[in-house]
């Protein structure tokens, strides 16, 4: 029988070396990056282990009232499981010692946000079929855009002749840890006058991450005449790299910077053998609001749509 316990801070060393040797977890989900907003969050991370004491499974959550929710800090967080010794009817068992773990400590509801295909070393959707065995409701969904890096859609026409204007500009781009607070500014600028937003991340605390993940978070910054006119904050993992932060100032965008700056990063994501290059969602509203005009500008930079879905069971 399958045992579930909740995640305790001197498991850390194991949790980490387990999520670093499993199918499906990227670096999000070690515990120096999942812990750095804990005072935030409510930890209620779940450990599965088999009779004999081996871990089977780790679950990122939070908790919230009578409700568990995969990590509230993560884009996603559902089991990440090993390679070996574990199929669907290993996670039938975890879900159904989970639902029962749950309910006897008061939990009703269930809100789980499995980890999309494009992230996975090997196929690892068993527990999306466990969650729809036990009833669970597709409850969200929004769509990201990625590009598959071993077989790429051309640029389309404009993002082309983009290229050779950024290029007639003298535009110069490089990944570079010395433009983070002038890219901040910059990515703080455009969030606040055209969403009325701020980054979800402060510069000290993406200061902090790089420092703890430097093999896994580079900045790629575009300059003109020594400025910085737009960028890309990358989470790089396993098969992907993921765009966590996109910026062009009027100057970035006249020359078709973002153009020049995809197309580095398209570059070293696939020397670094990636297979897809992330550019994240395109919705507001938990996915019920698309912004057109953003998935058509990552479009026609050859990207394509991938789900990122939540489910909620009610137990």
């Amino acid at each position: 029988m399958i045992e579930i316990s909740l995640y305790q801070p001197a498991m850390q060393q194991e949790w980490d070396d387990f999520a670093r040797q499993s199918r499906n977890a990227t670096f999000l989900l070690q515990r120096g990056y999942m812990d750095y907003h804990s005072d935030r969050f409510s930890d209620y991370s779940l450990v599965a282990r088999t009779p004999q004491g081996r871990l089977a499974g780790l679950l990122p959550a939070n908790r919230a009232g009578d409700t568990v929710l995969s990590h509230q800090g993560l884009t996603y967080g559902s089991w990440i499981v090993p390679f070996r010794h574990f199929d669907a009817t290993v996670m039938m068992e975890i879900t159904a010692a989970t639902i029962e773990f749950l309910k006897a400590r008061g939990v009703s509801r269930l809100v789980y946000k499995p980890i999309p295909y494009i992230y996975h070393r090997y196929p690892a959707d068993d527990d999306i079929y466990a969650l729809w065995r036990h009833g669970a409701r597709l409850t969200e969904c929004n769509i990201s855009t990625a590009i598959g890096l071993g077989n790429p859609i051309p640029y389309d026409r404009g993002n082309k002749s983009g290229l050779k204007a950024a290029q007639r500009a003298g535009l110069k781009v490089e990944q570079t840890d010395a433009a983070y607070p002038e890219f901040w500014q910059l990515l703080s600028d455009v969030l606040g006058q055209r969403h009325g937003a701020k980054p979800v991340h402060t510069l000290a605390e993406i200061e902090l991450l790089r420092s703890r993940f430097p093999d896994h978070i580079k900045l790629y910054a575009a300059t003109l005449g020594g400025k910085v006119v737009a960028g890309t904050l990358m989470f790089a993992d396993g098969p992907v790299a993921h765009s966590q932060y996109i910026a062009s100032s009027d100057e970035g965008r006249r020359v078709h910077a973002l153009a020049a700056v995809f197309a580095r990063v398209a570059a070293d994501a696939t020397a670094m053998g990636r297979r897809y290059l992330d550019f994240g969602i395109s919705n507001e509203d938990h996915g019920r609001l698309l912004n057109a005009g953003l998935v058509q500008q990552k479009a026609r930079l050859g990207g394509r749509g991938v789900a990122y879905n939540t489910f909620t069971l009610d137990l």
